[in-house]
């Protein structure tokens, strides 16, 4: 089939990649000239393992094509998906003026035959302004037919889900549409039944139902973190004694230092405000957001506190700045509060990032009170403490003590619960983690406390 994308981001590439994989002749188009060719160059302006590979063989291949004209896109596809951004507003509604800008554009030359389809994260009732967006630049010609079908990637495995999803939702009001789209998605649904097709409406809040749900799953594992720290509990203990029941499960109940990345974050403001314009207070999900804002600072409590409140020359080495493992993503990263509460209090950091550096330089330029190396243990030196704060799998089993060699003191703040802390108290560290007491030297040897108070 020919398919036109618009918007070359992370949802637009990695469609636009796996669906020529299958044998599809793709068009993919953005507004900024010099990503697109960079991308015919085959450089892909984002870390996704696999994306970089998948770009390049097929567009070799001719399948896969990068361009900056709208027109030509727009006449290439028996099916266009509209895959631009949608950050959250002032008031945490989904900004959908891109979208409707590309709808727009696509309606001065769409002909009847062709699908336009919502790929972007977008609330419920965006297909009905697509469609008049549709049809207003299109002069009114015919009813345009427009479909949703969000986008289920988790970051750091979208190719692996892309090519073997768990579900494919399509939001579908015409028999035509939904040929069409079970035709695109047939080489994704051969082992079982994956499509599931549904009004519109439905699909459009499918996708943020998934990441309210989610979120709320970890936002309410860091309350559960907070209690088990004030009243002398082990998260971790409590986290393997819930999710052994099926009906709970042990997906999303690590406790941590909050979520963030270019999903989460923005869908819950946007589920909790379009809930508000239908008068309907969010109850919950404001909640989950409270509680995530508040999650992200808890590094900072506990580093501060350890040191008597005065962070001022104090140097504090960061392991990790992504939002999660296997991206560059710095959208709404815990790392990001972490740092600047520390700039603010007059400390300095030293951080490593297997792929987030780039990112990091771009956002923060030269600092003085900031230094990006490139090793983990170049990171340690001179640092009062360790921070673990994204749990990359090269941080899981570091040399301890080159680690000990390096701080000026032997702490860790563990953000991730990646350590063990009687192991690490045994070692002659002081371990922090999360919703876990806090052990030391002294109290390692404590019969049965696998995380030892001070």
């Amino acid at each position: 089939m020919r398919i036109s994308i618009f918007g070359t981001g992370y949802v637009g590439l990695v469609t636009g990649a796996c669906l020529a994989e299958v044998g599809n002749h793709v068009v993919c188009m953005d507004i900024d000239q010099d990503k697109v060719d960079a991308l015919n160059r085959g450089e892909i302006p984002i870390f996704e393992p696999g994306l970089e590979g998948l770009v390049q063989r097929n567009h070799a291949a001719g399948r896969l094509q990068f361009s900056s004209d709208a027109v030509e896109t727009t006449r290439h596809g028996e099916i266009l998906f509209i895959a631009v951004g949608t950050p959250s507003d002032k008031d945490g509604s989904a900004d959908l003026r891109a979208v409707l800008s590309v709808a727009r554009t696509i309606g001065r030359e769409l002909a009847e035959s062709q699908l336009v389809v919502t790929k972007s994260t977008v609330p419920v009732g965006t297909a009905v302004k697509v469609r008049s967006a549709l049809a207003e630049s299109g002069t009114g010609r015919f009813t345009p037919r427009v479909a949703s079908n969000p986008e289920f990637l988790k970051e750091g495995a979208a190719v692996k889900d892309f090519m073997a999803p768990d579900r494919i939702v399509i939001g579908i009001d015409d028999p035509k549409s939904e040929s069409q789209l079970r035709h695109l998605y047939a080489p994704f649904n051969r082992n079982r039944e994956k499509i599931f097709a549904m009004d519109i409406a439905s699909a459009e809040l499918t996708k943020y139902a998934a990441n309210a749900m989610l979120a709320t799953k970890i936002s309410f594992m860091n309350e559960l973190a907070n209690i088990a720290e004030r009243v002398g509990a082990d998260i971790e203990r409590v986290r393997i004694g819930i999710g052994s029941d099926p009906r709970i499960g042990y997906h999303f109940i690590y406790p941590g230092v909050g979520y963030g990345g270019s999903c989460f974050p923005k869908d819950i403001r946007a589920l909790a405000r379009t809930a508000a314009d239908h008068g309907h207070q969010a109850r919950i999900l404001q909640a989950v957001e409270t509680v995530n804002q508040k999650q992200k600072q808890r590094l900072f409590e506990k580093i501060s506190l350890h040191f008597g409140n005065d962070l001022a020359g104090r140097t504090l080495a960061l392991w990790g700045l992504a939002f999660k493992p296997e991206t560059d993503d710095m959208r709404e990263a815990p790392a990001r509060v972490l740092m600047e509460a520390l700039w603010e209090a007059g400390a300095r950091v030293r951080a490593f990032d297997p792929k987030a550096m780039p990112e990091t330089r771009r956002i923060y330029g030269e600092r003085d009170d900031l230094a990006l190396v490139d090793d983990p243990y170049e990171a340690l030196e001179g640092a009062d403490a360790l921070v673990v704060i994204t749990e990359w799998k090269a941080f899981w089993s570091p040399d301890f003590e080159r680690i000990k060699a390096l701080l000026s003191q032997p702490v860790i703040f563990d953000g991730r619960n990646i350590y063990d802390p009687r192991d690490l108290a045994e070692m002659g560290f002081r371990h922090e983690g999360i919703g876990r007491r806090a052990s030391s030297p002294d109290a390692a040897d404590q019969p049965g406390n696998a995380t030892a108070a001070t």
